[in-house]
């Protein structure tokens, strides 16, 4: 039951990355390998680099057709909805902060149920929900949301960690993920309404 739950919760997310990097690849005007790359490296790239830490191999995503599949439907959707979705303000944004916490729930499971350890679980928990997007947007050579924008990365890390805290049977090991997803995508939200940023450095003149 626990398996099944954490594989929709893996391919939900992967969906919305997914959507997310072929929303960005067609609004740059890539052609359709170009966005079939784009979406694939957004929706797996992230787990991937967290199974090589982990010695999971092959990586999940590489192997599975699931999300090979799950991939190419977002593709499709993407291309036929596409004057929908780039209505939206910030359509990319908006699907990174739904699928954020769905990659930091489970990445955080993923790795605590292989290597029970809390300071490796949160770490890659955070890169499996934002590895994808960072490499998606050095492909589209812009600087990674994950360094300039509001709240991501420290939103991942929230959701990590209310995950952990059902890994480690604080609250109930059930409702740890959904709670993860909700708080995640709630702050990340929050953040591109009011744009919540962290200090940043200031250039001296």
């Amino acid at each position: 039951m626990e398996y099944e739950m954490f594989f929709v919760i893996d391919l939900m997310g992967t969906f919305v990355f997914a959507l997310s990097g072929a929303v960005a690849a067609i609004d740059r005007k890539l052609d359709i390998f170009g966005v079939l790359v784009t979406a694939f490296v957004t929706a797996c790239g992230g787990g991937v680099i967290r199974d090589l830490c982990i010695g999971a191999l092959p990586p999940a995503g590489l192997i599975n057709l699931e999300y090979l599949g799950v991939v190419a439907l977002a593709v499709a959707l993407a291309a036929f909805f596409q004057r929908l979705l780039l209505r939206l303000a910030q359509p990319t944004l908006f699907f990174d902060a739904v699928g954020l916490g769905f990659f930091a729930a489970f990445g955080v499971h993923k790795v605590y149920a292989l290597v029970p350890n809390i300071e490796l679980a949160l770490l890659l928990g955070v890169i499996s929900a934002v590895g994808g997007g960072i490499i998606r947007d050095v492909l589209l050579g812009r600087v990674p949301v994950v360094l300039t924008k509001e709240i991501y990365a420290s939103a991942a890390l929230l959701g990590a960690l209310i995950q952990l805290l059902g890994e480690l049977q604080v609250i109930d090991r059930h409702v740890a993920p959904w709670a993860a997803i909700a708080l995640c995508t709630l702050i990340r939200m929050l953040s591109l309404k009011y744009q919540w940023n962290l200090p940043a450095i200031k250039k001296n003149s």
